[in-house]
């Protein structure tokens, strides 16, 4: 009992519960929902938003309110370029990754130089790199799809590889093993930490604050860009707008994770946390036939209740 009011000031255990209230529901309004074949299919849509909120949890913990809107043009890059390098070849598929990935991180490093060095706002600057990606996409592909996936990243994606579970659940829950190792057990990941909490101490203590704002940045379109392949592997091809759809998600994730907005503290477990109860949420709002444009208004309005809630709140763990 004297356990319950800490576990309720835990945003990783308020998700947990939230992951099995949802599970429940739409067991109850859809029976089969929480099947495992059914959860497993829910995981790898969590684990496509889990990759891309990888970086914006870590743009958001080095503070000055950072928050990346260039996360969807990066997306819809990344897919972009991997599709054209492989071109449904599977002994492209490492050449199309690194192409993406490098791409977008360069964009990414971009980010970070404006904020950093010419002090323009995160939102502003991530707005209006989302707007020359998004043109410069239309531009690449005059509006039509481009680039095809390879049948072994489609594979790795959906089918089972081990213990029934596809690549792409082992490959999530790997890269939470290491950004867990990197944040809390690193100097690196610990220097993020002082930054997003007193940026003024971190400068006095040796750490490099401008480098690693803008390093930040770019890993957050470096996550973008891989998400941007991964994305191209469960939809086998590339269309604009591709990745428009993951941006307020993985803000919401993050928060959802317990991830405080001024930064310094949380962390990438709560947000896989917090993609898993995004996607089940939005797998009930389906099942409920609510309109793109209703769920749309929720995702809008939980985010808000989420800032009033969190995002003045720099004590929560994760």
């Amino acid at each position: 009992m004297r356990a319950l009011p800490q576990a309720l000031k835990d945003p990783l255990a308020i998700a947990g519960a939230v992951i099995l209230l949802l599970l429940a529901a739409g067991e109850a309004l859809s029976p089969g929902f929480a099947a495992p074949r059914q959860v497993v299919s829910q995981l790898v849509i969590a684990a496509l938003l889990g990759v891309v909120a990888a970086g914006q949890t870590l743009v958001i913990l080095g503070g000055r309110e950072g928050i990346d809107l260039s996360v969807g043009g990066m997306i819809g890059l990344g897919a972009l370029v991997a599709g054209n390098v492989m071109q449904g070849q599977d002994g492209m598929i490492l050449p199309a990754v690194l192409a993406a990935g490098g791409a977008c991180f360069l964009a990414g490093l971009l980010n970070g130089a404006g904020v950093t060095l010419l002090r323009i706002p995160p939102l502003v600057m991530t707005l209006g790199m989302a707007g020359v990606l998004q043109g410069l996409l239309v531009v690449l592909t005059r509006g039509q799809p481009s680039g095809n996936a390879a049948p072994a990243l489609t594979g790795f994606i959906v089918r089972p590889v081990l213990l029934g579970l596809p690549g792409m659940l082992l490959a999530w829950a790997a890269m939470g093993v290491l950004m867990w190792l990197f944040l809390r057990r690193t100097r690196a990941g610990l220097s993020i930490y002082a930054v997003g909490s007193n940026e003024e101490a971190a400068r006095l203590s040796g750490v490099p604050v401008a480098r690693t704002r803008i390093l930040l940045f770019g890993l957050s379109g470096l996550f973008a860009g891989l998400t941007g392949v991964f994305v191209l592997g469960y939809t086998s091809s590339v269309f604009i707008g591709v990745g428009t759809a993951y941006v307020l998600p993985s803000i919401i994730a993050v928060v959802i994770g317990g991830t405080a907005l001024a930064g310094g503290a949380g962390g990438y477990t709560g947000t896989m946390a917090g993609a898993v109860v995004l996607v089940l949420l939005q797998s009930i709002l389906t099942t409920l036939s609510i309109e793109p444009y209703g769920r749309q208004i929720i995702f809008g309005a939980t985010l808000l209740l989420l800032m009033l809630a969190y995002g003045r709140q720099r004590r929560l763990k994760a």
